[in-house]
């Protein structure tokens, strides 16, 4: 799974201790320190409608989880409740 967050994103700062606490591995990609990391997620971010409602928020659509299966989620919950 890929993880698309930044540390200066509260939301993303949770959810990596969320994943490391029940020890689901991830790759993560710091959009705030790599410019490829950035442009390959706002290419997910203009292609998916999963960020449809956090872009009508005005949000950025972090933390974002790029599953294996080539799914896309936003909610850290689900991906602890998938990978059970």
């Amino acid at each position: 799974m890929k993880l698309y967050g930044s540390p200066l994103c509260p939301d993303c700062v949770d959810a990596v201790k969320v994943l490391d606490g029940v020890g689901i591995p991830y790759d993560y990609h710091n959009i705030t320190e790599s410019l490829p990391d950035l442009k390959a997620f706002l290419a997910l971010r203009d292609s998916r409608s999963e960020f449809d409602e956090a872009k009508e928020s005005g949000l950025i659509g972090i933390p974002a989880f790029l599953m294996e299966d080539g799914s896309l989620t936003l909610d850290t919950d689900e991906v602890v409740n998938k990978e059970k």
